[in-house]
């Protein structure tokens, strides 16, 4: 149980039970029942101002698809923020989950998630987008979970609840869990193992069952360097590496280690 006010999020979506059902699984599910983080949800149709609750229309200038019209999503967005003061949030950040923002990073993950007393309004959009001045007057950051399109913001914003959610105090059985996964060096995760020690005629490596603590963990090491340097040596560029390090990743390379 969080002493606290548990961290709020609160999403602006066309679908909130696609939401909602998403967020009743795993790890998301757990914490919210310990009351580490609460969601609420926004329909942009119950703020639309006619008869047939529109919520798009078509681009100025023309084009292809639709696009979510201001004023509804407007009030869902203002709505949100003013039961996120009501609740005594003292900070509330309101994101859009959209493919021109910034690559989400596990760094700016652990930075949200230190925030457990904030709140935060993700805007889940539709059609080819929001009206830009959604964005202007209501939008402090704009985050993207990949170079790629999907239908809606909706599965960028479970990701990123989810990834938040998990790097809170309490939300994981493991407390080491989170601090050894991917990124959170800078780095690739190694890989794991489990019972059987053979399948398949593939065994587990000799070190993982050695019962030397020390040699693990360098193995560890180095296969999250080697890993790192195979699959996305994009990571090491900026990265200045220590002189154990450079050790280990020649091991690797040179395949010492098999």
């Amino acid at each position: 149980m969080n002493d606290g006010h548990p961290m709020r999020i609160d999403v602006v979506t066309l679908f909130p039970e696609m939401v909602e059902h998403a967020a009743r699984f795993g790890v998301t599910a757990r914490a919210r029942e310990r009351n580490l983080w609460r969601l609420t949800l926004w329909n942009p149709r119950d703020f639309a101002r006619d008869n047939h609750r529109t919520v798009d229309d078509r681009p100025y200038g023309g084009g292809p698809g639709m696009v979510m019209l201001p004023g509804p999503l407007c009030d869902a967005i203002d709505a949100a923020r003013a039961a996120q003061r009501a609740e005594g949030v003292a900070a509330t950040r309101t994101i859009h989950l959209t493919p021109a923002g910034a690559p989400l990073t596990h760094a700016r993950v652990a930075e949200l998630a230190k925030q457990q007393d904030a709140g935060y309004i993700l805007i889940a959009g539709r059609y080819e987008g929001i009206d830009e001045r959604v964005a202007i007057r209501e939008v402090d950051e704009e985050i993207s979970v990949g170079d790629f399109v999907v239908s809606g913001g909706e599965l960028p914003a479970l990701m990123l609840i989810d990834a938040i959610v998990r790097q809170v105090p309490g939300a994981l059985n493991d407390a080491e869990s989170a601090a050894q996964e991917s990124f959170v060096e800078g780095l690739l995760d190694c890989p794991h193992y489990t019972r059987p020690e053979v399948f398949d005629g593939m065994q587990v490596p000799a070190v993982l069952l050695s019962g030397n603590h020390a040699a693990i963990a360098r193995w560890r090491s180095m296969q999250a360097l080697g890993r790192t340097s195979q699959r996305r040596p994009a990571l090491l560029e900026g990265r200045a590496l220590t002189a154990r390090e450079h050790e280990l990743l020649a091991q690797y390379r040179s395949g010492e280690w098999q």
